[in-house]
C-alpha cells in the first residue's frame, strides 16, 4: 500500500502507510538497539548528530525514543518502521516522537536506518546543520508505518579504480552513497592493463611500476589523442582494510577483483616474465583490449596464488573476483611452448586438435580452486565459464541475458549485469553537449525498465544455479575524477537500486510506474543528492561545466547491434577481427 504525497523514498518500500501528521525527535533522544543491530544504530546516530547538531543517547535499558529490535517473522534483509507520537505516560522525557524499528537481521537494520535518514528530509544528508537557527532539533518526521524487504540478495555496483585511480576519500564517499540506495555489494576493480591499485608486499614492483602510466588517452582510443600527463596511485593494504570496515559499517560487502589472465599489462610491466611476449613495454596508456595476456604457466599461477593470498587476508568478503573476461588467444597460438603446454594438459578441441584457447578456462579454474580452498567463492565474468570451472563460482553476466541463462543451466549462481542496460559509463542522453558520448544510449527510464529476471529467462530447475541479483557497472576510461563519476552514476544508479530492491513491477518507459518514479526522483530524491553534494546529470541534460567540448566519444547503436547478433552476440573480443574491429564498450575496452 502506497499513498500519494508520501515521503518519496528511493528505493520504494514494499508497503508504506501514512498515519497522519508528523512528529519531532529532539536533542537528547534515547536510542536502544539489540546488540546484533548496534552497528546500524551507531551509524544512524552519527550521521543524524552531524546533520542536526544534536546528541542522541545510546541506552541499554529503560525507556527509549528510538528502538531497534530483532523480529523473527521478517524475511532476510527485511525491516519494519513505525514512527508515531509518543503516548503519554511512557516515561520518555527526551522527545515527542517514538520510532520503532524491527529488523530480521543486521542487513535489515542497515536498510531501515537508511530509510530513517530519508524520512528526515534532504537536510539529513548534510554533514552539519545548514542553518544554525535550527541546530538542535530534527525536522518533522512523517508518522508512518513501513514494511519492506529486498527483492534480490545481491544488489551490486562495480567501481573501476584501475583505469582512473580514485583517492581513498572518494571511494569512501562512493560507498556511502551506494549504501544510501540500499545497495549491498561493491565490486572494486583493482587491476587492469592501465594500472595496478592494490599493494602486494611480496611483489612490490606491482605498485612501484604497475600503478603508474606515463599518460592517458582522452576520449575514444580511435582518435589517438593523448594528454601527456602521468597518472597513477594505489591503495595500501591498510587503506583497503579501512575501506572494507567503512563499507561493513554501512551494510556493504567489498568484493575485490584481480583480473586474469587478460587485462594484465600493468602486472606484466612490473614483472615481464608473466606476459606472453616477455617484454617490458610499460603500463598501457590507451583503452581497448590488449592482445598481451598472461603466459598460462605454472610460474604465473604461483605468482597469482601469492597475490590472492594477500588479497584474501585484506578483504573479508565471501567472494573474490578473478575477472576472466576478454582473453584473446592469438599470442598463445603463436607460441610453440604454450601450444605444447596445452597439449600436455590434454586441452583438445572437438576435432582432436590442440585448442590453446582452453587454457583460458583452465587457468581461471585453477585460481578459482585456490580461492575455494581458502573458504571463499570466486566471481568471474561470463567468458570464463567452461566445463572446467568449479560449480561454486559465481558468474557475472555482462554480455546479455543468454550468457546468464547458460551459466544458470550449468549450475552456477549468477549476477545479471548486461552492458545493454546497466553500464553507467554509457551515455545517459542524446543531448548535443553530452560529455564523451560512448556506448549505448541508456536513460534513467531505460535503467528503471531493467528486469534482472525477464519472463524469457526461465527459472532454473531444482539443483541448478540461482539468480543472486544484479549489478551496475561504473567503468572509468572516460571518468577521470569523482565529479565525472558522479555525473555518470547518478541519478541512474537510483533507478537501478529500486529495480534491485523493490518488488517486481512493470517499469517500461512511459508506464505509470516509470512516470511515478521520475516524479518521486525529481521532487524528493534529487534534493537529497543536492544536499549530499552529488554532481549528478540533470534530467534535462548536462550543466555547461559538465560538458567536454572537443573530446570525441564513440556512440553505439543498440538496435543496430541487436539486429545483427542479438543480445547474446554483443560485446567481447572477436578473434577474426582483431582489436580494430572490437566493440567500443566492454569491461576492458573504452566505451
Amino acid at each position: 500500500m502506497h499513498q500519494p504525497g508520501g515521503p518519496g523514498l528511493v528505493p520504494l518500500p514494499a508497503s508504506t502507510q501514512a498515519l497522519g501528521g508528523s512528529v519531532l525527535l529532539t536533542d537528547g533522544a534515547r536510542v536502544a538497539a539489540d546488540p546484533v543491530l548496534r552497528p546500524a544504530a551507531r551509524w544512524w546516530r552519527r550521521v543524524t548528530e552531524e546533520a542536526y547538531g544534536i546528541d542522541l543517547v545510546p541506552v541499554t535499558d529503560g525507556p527509549a525514543d528510538v528502538v531497534l529490535a530483532l523480529a523473527a517473522d521478517l524475511s532476510a534483509g527485511g525491516y519494519r518502521i513505525e514512527v508515531r507520537e509518543a503516548p503519554s505516560g511512557t516515561g520518555t522525557t527526551h522527545g515527542t516522537a517514538t520510532v520503532r524499528v524491527e529488523a530480521a537481521d543486521l542487513a535489515g537494520a542497515h536498510a531501515a536506518t537508511q530509510t530513517l535518514r530519508q524520512l528526515a528530509g534532504p537536510s539529513a544528508f548534510r554533514r552539519a546543520p545548514a542553518d544554525y537557527r535550527t541546530a538542535g532539533t530534527l525536522p518533522a518526521l512523517p508518522a508512518v508505518r513501513i514494511e519492506d524487504h529486498p527483492r534480490f540478495e545481491w544488489r551490486g555496483v562495480l567501481l573501476d579504480v584501475a583505469r582512473h585511480f580514485l583517492p581513498k576519500h572518494d571511494v569512501l564517499r562512493f560507498i556511502d552513497l551506494a549504501a544510501a540506495h540500499r545497495l549491498n555489494v561493491l565490486q572494486l576493480h583493482l587491476t587492469d592493463d592501465q594500472g595496478w591499485r592494490v599493494q602486494i608486499d611480496r611483489y612490490p614492483e606491482l605498485t612501484r611500476t604497475g600503478a603508474w602510466r606515463r599518460e592517458s588517452t582522452v576520449g575514444t582510443w580511435r582518435t589517438g589523442s593523448r594528454d601527456g600527463r602521468p597518472h597513477g596511485g594505489f591503495y595500501t593494504q591498510d587503506d583497503l582494510r579501512e575501506i572494507v570496515a567503512f563499507a561493513r559499517d554501512r551494510g556493504i560487502t567489498v568484493v575485490p577483483e584481480i583480473d586474469v589472465p587478460g587485462h594484465v599489462e600493468a602486472a606484466v610491466a612490473a614483472y615481464p616474465e608473466l606476459g606472453t611476449r616477455k617484454d617490458r613495454s610499460g603500463v598501457r596508456t590507451t583503452w581497448g583490449i590488449s592482445q598481451d595476456v598472461l603466459d598460462p604457466s605454472e610460474g604465473s599461477l604461483a605468482f597469482f596464488r601469492h597475490v590472492l593470498d594477500e588479497v584474501l587476508d585484506v578483504f573479508d568478503s565471501p567472494w573474490i573476483g578473478l575477472g576472466g573476461d576478454e582473453v584473446p588467444p592469438t599470442l598463445w597460438r603463436e607460441s610453440p611452448q604454450i601450444v605444447e603446454r596445452a597439449r600436455a594438459l590434454g586441452l583438445f578441441g572437438p576435432g582432436g586438435a590442440v585448442d590453446v584457447g582452453r587454457l583460458h578456462g583452465w587457468f581461471v579454474a585453477r585460481l578459482a580452486e585456490h580461492v575455494s580452498d581458502a573458504g571463499r567463492r570466486a566471481v568471474v565474468w561470463d567468458e570464463a565459464v567452461s566445463p572446467m570451472l568449479p560449480r561454486d563460482v559465481v558468474v557475472t553476466s555482462w554480455r546479455g541475458y543468454a550468457q546468464g541463462a547458460a551459466a544458470l543451466a550449468a549450475g552456477h549462481d549468477v549476477v545479471m549485469a548486461p552492458e545493454q542496460v546497466v553500464y553507467l559509463d554509457h551515455r545517459a542522453g542524446d543531448h548535443p553537449a553530452e560529455p564523451i558520448p560512448v556506448g549505448f544510449l541508456r536513460t534513467v527510464e531505460d535503467v528503471y525498465a531493467f528486469d534482472p529476471l525477464p519472463p524469457e529467462l526461465v527459472e532454473p530447475a531444482h539443483g541448478r544455479g540461482r539468480l543472486l541479483g544484479a549489478q551496475a557497472q561504473v567503468w572509468t576510461e572516460h571518468l577521470d575524477s569523482a565529479r565525472r563519476v558522479d555525473y555518470a552514476t547518478y541519478p541512474r544508479l537510483a533507478a537501478f537500486a529500486e529495480v534491485a530492491w523493490s518488488p517486481q513491477a512493470a517499469r517500461e518507459p512511459g508506464s505509470e510506474r516509470s512516470r511515478e518514479f521520475l516524479a518521486r526522483l525529481e521532487r524528493h530524491h534529487l534534493p537529497r543528492l543536492d544536499a549530499y553534494g552529488v554532481e549528478y546529470r540533470p534530467l534535462a541534460g548536462p550543466h555547461p561545466w559538465q560538458t567536454r567540448p572537443g573530446v570525441q566519444g564513440y556512440p553505439r547503436d543498440l538496435a543496430a547491434e541487436t539486429a545483427v547478433g542479438g543480445w547474446a552476440g554483443l560485446g567481447g573480443w572477436r578473434e577474426d577481427g582483431g582489436v580494430e574491429n572490437l566493440p567500443e564498450r566492454t569491461p576492458a575496452s573504452d566505451t
